[in-house]
């Protein structure tokens, strides 16, 4: 499965059109400082540009996000949220720098941004219909030397696609 998250996401446009479908789902990309609709994509150099009056007319999908100001570019984040997600017993910034080959510094600075934006509430929360998928859950309890244990709950949740097929379509019920 790793694999499969690396190599979907190791082309650069493929992460853009992602990054555009989850960050504008009508299809409309706006300026994120002034949210004007009156933008156009600067193919060489990646960006879009504002065509409103304001000092930062040049934006990329990047801002506003916890991607923001980071040298690394998609192809290295999107697997990491991925892994992030995915790995039921968390994951370490040195587990996450072999698989992703890059190093243990930047993987700690990438864990530490996911982390606040999950606990933050920053990632948009999930709307319509949605998926549960792998549920675990632990309860307090007291080890042999009377000591209290505390364990978390873990749920994943997927938003549903309208798209017949594929990944996040909707399951067709047996009954």
């Amino acid at each position: 499965m790793l694999q499969e998250a690396i190599t979907l996401f190791a082309d650069p446009e493929h992460c853009e059109r992602f990054m555009l479908a989850i960050r504008w789902t009508d299809g409309k990309v706006r300026c994120p400082h002034c949210d004007s609709e009156n933008v156009t994509y600067l193919k060489n150099v990646r960006r879009w540009k504002c065509y409103s009056k304001h000092p930062k007319a040049q934006f990329s999908l990047k801002v506003g996000t916890i991607f923001e100001d980071s040298p690394l570019g998609l192809e290295k984040w999107l697997p990491a949220a991925w892994l992030i997600c995915n790995c039921k017993n968390g994951i370490s910034s040195y587990e996450l720098s072999r698989d992703l080959k890059i190093t243990q510094k930047s993987c700690w600075f990438m864990l530490h941004r996911i982390r606040l934006a999950t606990q933050c509430g920053s990632f948009l929360k999930l709307d319509g219909e949605i998926e549960i998928d792998e549920t675990s859950s632990v309860a307090k309890r007291e080890t042999s030397t009377g000591a209290s244990v505390k364990s978390g709950f873990r749920l994943a949740a997927f938003r549903k696609s309208r798209n017949d097929g594929g990944i996040g379509a909707p399951r067709r019920s047996t009954a």
